[in-house]
């Protein structure tokens, strides 16, 4: 059982890890053993609510495939067991990202006063800048 939230859980069967061998340095060891975990989670089969499923299928996500399938490959430890508590940490993170709703930003327009301020600054910074300027002795 993958425990999402306190209402949201899902089943074991509902995601599939498949154990491959990892790749990049690492000497016989990489060679040998099959210590990456692919993780596979299809979010439209799931028993996610609608709501995480349509946020989740919104996600402009490399690792969500166009058919609605979550994939995460796991390789960064050396055993089968980190990286399968890898793999399904992300998943959980990546699932509980689409959960927090954003703020609507509002457009508002800058007060009198902070026209006023920045219109002023403005002057006393140009008045400095001419006082740079050569002297003339006329």
């Amino acid at each position: 059982m993958i425990i999402i939230s306190n209402s949201v859980q899902l089943g074991d069967n509902e995601v599939e890890l498949v154990a491959i061998r990892a790749q990049g340095a690492g000497g016989q060891n990489v060679n040998k053993v099959s210590s990456a975990i692919h993780l596979r989670f299809d979010v439209q089969a799931s028993s996610l609510p609608a709501f995480y499923k349509e946020n989740l299928l919104a996600l402009k996500d490399k690792r969500i495939t166009k058919e609605g399938v979550i994939v995460i490959k796991a390789q960064q430890h050396r055993t089968q067991e980190l990286n399968r508590e890898d793999a399904l940490s992300r998943l959980v993170e990546l699932i509980k990202s689409v959960a927090i709703v954003q703020k609507i930003r509002r457009e508002t327009k800058p007060t009198r006063s902070s026209k006023l301020k920045r219109l002023e600054s403005k002057t006393q910074r140009s008045q400095i800048k001419k006082a740079r300027g050569k002297v003339r002795l006329d």
